[in-house]
């Protein structure tokens, strides 16, 4: 719990600012004009296609937990405050014109700026945030209520003003959480069930607005001409397309012979063998596709194998250890993957919050609190995910999975592990056919030591549907970090979101000590704090076993036919597609060359 981590003295001095940093300063100034990772003189004008596969929608209310909702239908909302992509975590005002928090962050006030306004020019107002904020709680996806449930009160406090204030304890992101709030339409909804889903385009505030669309086909996203915040700083250069089409594809496959025919303009490519081996095509070799690794500086979290821990099949810890034994990484980089990925070690990859050595330190003090609560590895070992000579003989990872396998009680009968009369089996649910080539042969190694691991691929909505109720054995599970970890570590690990449907703890973990720990992350004083602390819940997370780590890649891959302009600059959270434009120039070269196409 937080009161099982000291709280420092803080005094009160809140003044109204443009922006709020989560430690330490502000990297823009009041008076600064754009950010310095677009180009400001950026034209407007032309279409960005984009390719959406294997998937569908059905929704344009992506506030609730029913239906499929279409992409690119954030655009149509703004948030009180906005990111930046240059800094840790920062944020600067969008719909806010200032921010005020005091030192100890107990409570965070906004003052809306005058000119926004909807589309349809109704000023935004303070009851359209307090509005907003309270049906998220009541009628939006249990998301909302677990993210925002260390806020108190929210009161309006005058035509534009409007002031959170916080449950106690220290959290330095509660303010910077809040002012990601998409303020919603009160006078819109009021005639309109905010709970159920609609394909009537909604009411929005944000550079976008929703233009002609098929559902489950197409959706296209038009720039709003006389958009209120056209020119504030935080937008300046951005939001530069005049339409944004985003075409879905029910086939991965078809969605990238699609890109390669010219039906759509921008792809980030997802598979490492269609990134080696499928754009070996003249539209690349003469230049009028573009493929770039960009290199990015952002933490990449954890992909994994994740198994849920709400089935009892999975709750020994040797049964999860040898699980992760049989996984053949090596094997799958260099036959699968053409070498391009690196092995996930921590939940933290990519970063300075990731674990590494044996603890020592404030590190050391933090988890010497919960020895004997934590696997004794935490203080005697350096992580490290297991490794073979690729080969694909795996047998001595899978003899120590055999023999842990059998101390938890499980024996061989008949080339099948059975225990209690139950065989060993489970099914691995998938959402894409392209991990089948990932999953196939990690069952066929599972296979060798007698468990029976069937994979199955379902449709988005069924998988969603499935998903969302923890009905599944094992998935390819994804934890995506920032820079600076907060609230969301209870969304993944704690007791509370394990029993809470819809939530993002897929392991279905509950664990007192880790979320002591995930307190301990949110109650960070300082970034040293933040750091030590997280490395705590890092290690911790690692040596519980409760998932089978696979891979990542610190860069982004993307294909895009030659008719943008984009700016010189490429921040450390890598490409940012709204700053990209339509050059003229190359679009006319592009179109010429293409025949017309």
């Amino acid at each position: 719990m937080l009161g099982a981590w000291p709280l420092p003295a803080f005094a009160a001095d809140p003044a109204p600012s443009h922006g709020l940093a989560i430690y330490g300063d502000l990297a823009y100034p009041a008076n600064f004009t754009h950010f310095e990772y677009v180009n400001p003189d950026a034209p407007k004008g032309g279409k960005l296609r984009q390719g959406v596969a294997e998937s569908t929608f059905d929704s344009f209310n992506p506030w609730i937990i029913k239906g499929n909702p279409a992409a690119g239908i954030a655009l149509l909302y703004d948030t009180l405050l906005v990111g930046a992509a240059d800094e840790p975590f920062s944020e600067y005002g969008l719909l806010a014109k200032t921010v005020q928090t005091p030192a100890d962050r107990s409570w965070v006030a906004f003052e809306l700026r005058p000119e926004a306004r909807w589309h349809d020019g109704k000023p935004i107002t303070a009851d359209d945030v307090v509005w907003s904020f309270e049906t998220l709680l009541a009628k939006g996806a249990p998301t909302y209520r677990f993210y925002y449930q260390s806020v108190e009160k929210v009161e309006k406090t005058g035509e534009r003003s409007v002031k959170f204030s916080f449950k106690p304890g220290t959290n330095r992101e509660l303010p910077l959480i809040v002012g990601q709030l998409p303020v919603l339409p009160k006078h819109w909804w009021a005639t309109r069930n905010f709970e159920a889903t609609t394909l009537e385009p909604p009411l929005g505030s944000g550079p976008y607005k929703v233009g002609k669309f098929e559902a489950g086909r197409f959706i296209e996203m038009e720039r709003v001409a006389d958009y209120w915040g056209a020119d504030i700083p935080v937008n300046k250069g951005r939001w530069n397309f005049d339409v944004q089409r985003f075409e879905y594809y029910r086939d991965a496959t078809v969605a990238l012979e699609a890109f390669k025919g010219g039906n759509y303009d921008f792809r980030v490519e997802a598979s490492a063998k269609d990134w080696a081996t499928a754009y070996e095509i003249p539209e690349v070799k003469d230049g009028r596709i573009a493929k770039e690794a960009v290199p990015n500086k952002r933490p990449v979290g954890m992909q994994c194998f994740a198994m849920n821990l709400r089935r009892p099949l999975f709750r020994d810890r040797r049964v999860r250890e040898a699980l992760g034994l049989a996984f053949d990484f090596e094997w799958s980089n260099k036959t699968l993957f053409y070498g391009q990925y690196t092995r996930t070690e921590s939940f933290f990859e990519n970063s300075e919050l990731a674990s590494s050595g044996l603890p020592s330190g404030e590190e050391l003090a933090i988890l010497e609190k919960y020895r004997g609560r934590v696997p004794d590895e935490v203080f005697t070992k350096a992580y490290a995910a297991p490794r073979t000579d690729g080969s694909g003989n795996n047998r001595e990872n899978l003899r120590r999975a055999a023999e842990l396998l059998k101390e938890a009680g499980w024996v061989a009968q008949a080339g099948k592990l059975v225990k209690d009369g139950a065989p060993f089996s489970f099914e691995i649910l998938l959402n894409s056919p392209l991990f089948e080539r990932v999953a196939l042969p990690y069952a066929k190694s599972l296979e060798k030591i007698g468990i029976t691991a069937n994979v199955r691929t379902v449709d988005t909505s069924q998988y969603r549907r499935r998903t969302d109720s923890f009905d599944y054995d094992v998935i390819v599970g994804g934890f995506p970090q920032s820079e600076s970890p907060g609230n969301e570590q209870r969304d993944y690990w704690s007791s509370e979101s394990a029993k809470r449907e819809g939530s993002r703890n897929a392991l279905g973990l509950a664990d007192p000590v880790v979320d002591e720990l995930v307190d301990g992350v949110i109650a960070a004083p300082d970034r040293k704090s933040l750091v030590v602390r997280t490395r705590a819940l890092d290690r911790v997370l690692l040596w519980g076993h409760y998932l089978v780590p696979n891979w990542y890649i610190g860069s982004d891959r993307i294909a895009y036919w030659d008719k943008f302009g984009k700016p010189a600059r490429v921040p450390k959270d890598g490409v940012q597609l709204d700053a990209w434009w339509v050059d003229a120039a190359k679009a006319s070269r592009l179109e010429s060359r293409l025949g017309g196409k």
